[in-house]
């Protein structure tokens, strides 16, 4: 069982990046991903959720900006972030019941 997130980068303000997270080792594999974020020194700050029956979940400071979504056949789920500002800026983590994938770095300069 993996998760293998990728995707980050360096973006200007406003800009947009997708983030991917592969699933491994998993039947419903993109059902119950859940994103988060970690700015060092701070804790984890959940973001976005794909329900176990594939409802999108937001936290109020991504809502309206960020959508997560998932294709079952290629066993990947996405975070496409849009209008991104610099405190999105964060090591970004996918997760899947209490596995964790590694972390893609995403700074956003203004």
């Amino acid at each position: 069982v993996q998760l293998q997130a990728s995707g980050g980068g360096l973006v200007q303000a406003g800009g947009s990046l997708r983030l991917a997270c592969a699933v491994s080792g998993y039947t419903n594999s993109i059902n119950g991903i859940s994103w988060y974020r970690q700015v060092p020194g701070k804790e984890r700050e959940w973001v976005a959720a794909l329900t176990y029956d594939l409802r999108p979940t937001y936290a109020d400071s991504v809502k309206g900006r960020f959508t997560v979504s998932g294709d079952g056949a290629k066993n990947t789920a996405y975070l496409q972030m849009n209008s991104l500002k610099p405190e999105d800026t964060a090591v970004y983590y996918c997760k899947k019941g209490v596995i964790w994938g590694q972390g893609t770095l995403v700074t956003v300069s203004s």
